[in-house]
């Protein structure tokens, strides 16, 4: 699983011009799945995103998560996380996990994440997703399990 973990004061997105999923300060997460990839990676992922300490303390040192926050997380699947761009210039998809195989982990993924904060939203598997985000930092991160 690879993950681009951004820190944001708000997130949204949007499926034919409709909210589908919309969080104030948390994190946004783009979530893409390998074709090796098991539950037990999923819960590894989450475990490390919703303790990553990448918040700003009262010393405006990055010391609290997502959780110490009280944070929120909205996931959206990104498959072209896997594109393999070594030849010629049209990315090729092949290393990324079948749909049926991936929409099965993002589920599960989504689902894992509701234990671990409050407010968990999400983009629709396999749609045109227009994501809207104020990146706070900004702070990205990138993960691979």
């Amino acid at each position: 699983m690879r993950a681009v973990i951004q820190r944001v004061k708000n997130a949204d997105v949007k499926v034919d011009g409709k909210t589908t999923g919309e969080i104030g300060e948390g994190l946004l997460i783009l979530l893409g799945v390998g074709p090796d990839d098991t539950e037990e990676n999923a819960d590894t992922l989450i475990k490390k995103i919703c303790n990553l300490r990448i918040f700003r303390d009262e010393n405006d040192k990055m010391n609290l998560s997502v959780k110490d926050i009280d944070g929120e997380i909205l996931v959206v699947s990104q498959f072209t996380l896997y594109a393999d761009c070594t030849k010629g210039n049209r990315p090729s998809f092949v290393n990324s996990a079948p749909p049926d195989k991936a929409e099965k982990l993002y589920e599960y993924f989504k689902e894992k994440c509701k234990l671990e904060v409050r407010k968990v939203e999400c983009g629709i598997f396999g749609a045109d997703m227009k994501v809207s985000l104020l990146n706070n930092g900004p702070v990205t991160i990138i993960l691979e399990r």
